[in-house]
C-alpha cells in the first residue's frame, strides 16, 4: 500500500521527524529511508534506539499511525496509474488482496477511497505474527483468496516487501517509488504503475520476467 499504491511515505517520514524532534533527537532522511517497508514495531524500536524517542514501542506506533491517518483523511496521494489499474482489475473480475505492514486503521481509510470492489481481502501488519520480509503476510493473503501463492502476482515497492512476496513463492513486480528497485533474477520491474495493465500482470503470472523501467534521461 504505502509507496506502491499511495505515496504516503512522505507522510510517514514527516511523522517520524515530528516525533523525534519532539523528544529532542535528530533524524535524517537517510535514516527514514531505512524504515521503508518495515513492520511498524521494528520502525518504532529504531526510533527509540536511534532517534531518541522516549516512548514505548506501542505508543510510538500509535503516534505515527494517528498522524498518517490524519493526513490521509485530508488527501489520499494515489500513485500515478494506481486507480486506473485497480479499476481495470476489478472490472476484469480479478480478486485482489491488499498486503500492507500498515495497520487496519490506516488501510481501511485507503480502501474506502479506492474503486468499489477493488479488494477482496486486506492483510495488515497488526494481523500477522511476523511482518515483511517474512512470507507470512503473503501466504495469509493467498489463503484468504483461496489460491496457490504461485498463481498470484505481487506488486511491491520496497526491499522488504519484495523479499516477503518472493519468499512466499509469489511472482513479483517491483515498482519504483521512494527507493530504486535493483535487478534480481526472476524479478519483474516497472518504473511506474502507469506502465502496468492487467495484461502485464497476466504475463508475469504466466512466468515472464518483464523489465519496464524507463531509461534514465
Amino acid at each position: 500500500m504505502d509507496g506502491t499504491l499511495v505515496d504516503t511515505e512522505p507522510y510517514w517520514i514527516a511523522a517520524e521527524h515530528e516525533l523525534v524532534a519532539e523528544h529532542g533527537g535528530t533524524w535524517s532522511h537517510e535514516q527514514a529511508l531505512q524504515l521503508v517497508g518495515n513492520a511498524l514495531t521494528v520502525s518504532a524500536e529504531i526510533l527509540r534506539t536511534s532517534g531518541g524517542v522516549d516512548l514505548e514501542v506501542d505508543e510510538i506506533v500509535s503516534r505515527l499511525l494517528g498522524r498518517v491517518v490524519e493526513q490521509v483523511r485530508e488527501s489520499v496521494p494515489w500513485q500515478p496509474g494506481a486507480l486506473a489499474l485497480l479499476a481495470d482489475l476489478a472490472a476484469a473480475g480479478v480478486p485482489c488482496a491488499l498486503v500492507t505492514m500498515s495497520y487496519r486503521e490506516l488501510a481501511d481509510e485507503v480502501v474506502a477511497r479506492a474503486p468499489e470492489g477493488a479488494f477482496a481481502t486486506v492483510v495488515t501488519g497488526d494481523e500477522v505474527t511476523r511482518g515483511k520480509p517474512d512470507p507470512e503476510p503473503y501466504l495469509l493473503a493467498a489463503a484468504r483468496l483461496g489460491v496457490d501463492p504461485a498463481a498470484c502476482v505481487a506488486i511491491e515497492d520496497s526491499p522488504t516487501g519484495i523479499a516477503s512476496a518472493r519468499a512466499a513463492g509469489v511472482p513479483t513486480l517491483g515498482v519504483e517509488a521512494v527507493l530504486p528497485v535493483p535487478r534480481m533474477d526472476g524479478l519483474s520491474r516497472a518504473s511506474s504503475l502507469t506502465r502496468v495493465r492487467p495484461a502485464t500482470l497476466a504475463r508475469i503470472g504466466a512466468g515472464e520476467v518483464l523489465d519496464l523501467v524507463a531509461p534514465s534521461a
